[in-house]
């Protein structure tokens, strides 16, 4: 079963609590490597990325025990080395992009290391450049083999220095700081990524024993220590399944709770959501949205139409902009959507056209939403997830839709939203496998 069948149009009510962050997991489970010791992770959600990087791990030889649901204890003590040449390792780290993210803990911790071309979504060109270039600042030295599709890198003496990031990439930034917690000397890292993930990283590895400063700038400092120990760490929710479900509430007129948010980690996401005009209060630290019947696009002060982009921490997250399209869909007013960050994540849209969506897609990177303002409901269709966040984008839409629509290649969305059916069930949604 590989297709999800939904009845769109029916208000859903309820609470809903979000899973653990992918992105922060995708760190977190790779800096494992970086100590013999025992490391716990609590809040670690259940889908198809997160447990293939875990079997990764566990595949190179880290003993992996799973505590409870969401929480599992790990011990890098014996990592088999020679498995980096495996044709195992090949296929299992070439099929998952977050595989990346082991290099810099295997760098600094052994001194080599070997990764096969990453896969991921097709969601345009993202570059690795970031990371390599960081490392070979560090003094790591890597070769691309053509014909076995391998990149290997020795990094048998790594040393602190100064590295002006290119682009602030979030990935690059903390393959950077893991691979520079155990060089000798200091590292300072200018142009880094400060997203709340990130920080959540540096400041585990701050109580494994590592010496980071600057956390949550753009200016991170690193003095190299020689050893890292054991700690307890737990993810903050995923922002993206917030932000999402703060959306389908708008979009299905649907009173809904998202519980235990952490809001305060939620930068300006909740102010662009109110942008679009959505409603919503801080229950302690959950967010409370009633049943909209209208929700009004605001203006720039000018009155032009608003304009809504992507852009690195503390900027709007690009995860959200495809949800933020489709919640604009029946808003009243207009918006400008501009993803700047990868060229092909819009090219959904047509699948909402042909749900009666008023979109004009400008370029790969802009569209245009004209609001329905739900005078003309979406109607149901058939079609296939292109990626994670524009699956969930379109299963939101066919929610809101009536009549029926069914959505294939659900594996892409379920690579990052954990029992996304059973939830949304939960709320009194209408949708099956089928």
């Amino acid at each position: 079963m590989n297709a999800f069948e939904i009845r769109g149009g029916k208000p859903l009510k309820g609470e809903i609590t979000p899973q653990g962050a992918k992105n922060e997991a995708l760190q977190i489970i790779s800096a494992v490597l970086l100590t013999p010791e025992k490391i716990t992770v609590s809040n670690i959600p259940d889908i198809k990325d997160v447990n293939k990087l875990i079997e990764l791990i566990q595949d190179l030889g880290v003993n992996v025990k799973r505590i409870s649901k969401d929480t599992y204890e790990f011990q890098a003590a014996n990592i088999n080395l020679d498995f980096f040449q495996s044709q195992t390792f090949k296929s299992k780290g070439g099929s998952l992009r977050g595989s990346i993210m082991i290099v810099g803990p295997l760098l600094a911790r052994f001194g080599k290391a070997a990764i096969p071309k990453p896969g991921g979504d097709k969601i345009g060109r993202r570059r690795l450049d970031t990371h390599f270039l960081g490392f070979e600042k560090l003094g790591a030295k890597f070769i691309y083999n053509a014909e076995t599709g391998f990149f290997n890198i020795d990094a048998s003496q790594l040393k602190g220095t100064f590295i002006l990031l290119d682009e602030a990439s979030v990935t690059g930034t903390a393959n950077i700081v893991m691979a520079a917690v155990l060089a000798k000397g200091t590292t300072t890292i200018y142009n880094a990524a400060c997203e709340p993930y990130l920080q959540q990283l540096c400041k585990m590895l701050n109580r494994m024993g590592a010496k980071i400063s600057g956390i949550g700038s753009n200016l991170l400092t690193i003095e190299g220590v020689k050893e890292l120990g054991g700690t307890e760490h737990r993810l903050l929710p995923d922002m993206i399944e917030i932000g999402s479900f703060i959306g389908l509430a708008a979009m299905t007129e649907s009173e809904i709770t998202i519980k235990d948010v952490c809001y305060q980690e939620l930068g300006i996401i909740p102010d662009v959501f109110r942008r679009i005009g959505i409603q919503f209060e801080l229950r302690g630290d959950d967010i409370y949205i009633p049943a909209q019947k209208h929700y009004e696009i605001d203006t720039f002060i000018d009155g032009s139409i608003l304009t809504v982009a992507d852009a690195p921490w503390p900027g709007f997250t690009p995860d959200l902009l495809s949800i933020l399209l489709v919640v604009a869909t029946q808003a009243k007013g207009s918006v400008l959507i501009h993803q700047k960050m990868f060229e092909s994540r819009l090219f959904f849209v047509d699948k909402l056209i042909d749900m009666g969506a008023q979109i004009i897609l400008c370029d790969p990177h802009r569209a245009t939403v004209i609001g329905l303002d739900k005078k003309y409901q979406l109607k149901g269709i058939e079609m296939t997830s292109p990626d994670i966040r524009a699956g969930v984008s379109l299963l939101i839409a066919a929610l809101s839709a009536s009549g029926r629509s069914i959505i294939h290649n659900i594996e892409q969305i379920e690579r990052g939203y954990q029992d996304i059916d059973t939830r949304l069930k939960a709320l009194g949604a209408d949708i099956r496998r089928i």
